[in-house]
């Protein structure tokens, strides 16, 4: 599939705000590639796909899940917001045969992070946050950060996401403590 198939296909499986996010996303994912030494054009598919199971219900969650062999730790089942992550991730290996392994994982952990994220995976993490069509109270900084350093813009999300999680009461995913404490011990 090219890019224009990506877009029909999200246009048919999003909602049209969900549709413009994955447009922004892919758009911020290639100005980051490019800053960071991450393959524009895979940041670009990523960035477009990332959220492709996003508004999935969870039977098409789970039978994605079960159809690629992923197993879901007991706090993934009780977090539907990481399913589609991982779920998207089965799909564009499953369902559109991408096969490159710096995309499936940029796609399945562009929700908790994770420790040794390649420079896509990044990326990626990165350009959700930061996406055009983002709005948050921190938002600015983690823009501003984007542009300086990539790793640094990674601890601070890190911690932004814990923190928003503690104060939430939620479970911290722990590949999201994992690249944290990765990034601090190396920063």
């Amino acid at each position: 599939m090219n890019t224009q198939e990506y877009k029909a296909l999200l246009k048919s499986r999003l909602s049209p705000y969900r549709y413009y996010h994955s447009l922004c996303v892919a758009e911020s994912a290639v100005v980051l590639a490019k800053k960071y030494g991450a393959d524009p054009e895979k940041a670009y598919v990523a960035g477009l796909l990332h959220d492709i199971t996003k508004e999935a219900d969870k039977a098409e969650h789970f039978a994605l899940l079960e159809k690629a062999d992923i197993k879901l730790s007991e706090l993934e089942k009780r977090s539907p917001k990481l399913w589609h992550a991982m779920s998207g991730s089965a799909y564009l290996r499953l369902n559109l045969g991408i096969t490159d392994e710096d995309i499936l994982r940029a796609v399945y952990y562009h929700t908790t992070a994770r420790a040794g994220m390649s420079a896509l995976e990044k990326v990626i993490y990165i350009a959700d946050f930061i996406s055009a069509d983002r709005d948050y109270d921190d938002v600015e900084i983690v823009r501003t950060l984007a542009k300086k350093d990539l790793e640094e813009t990674m601890l601070y999300t890190g911690r932004y996401t814990i923190n928003e999680l503690l104060q939430k009461g939620a479970c911290i995913h722990p590949d999201t403590v994992a690249c944290y404490n990765e990034l601090k011990l190396n920063i």
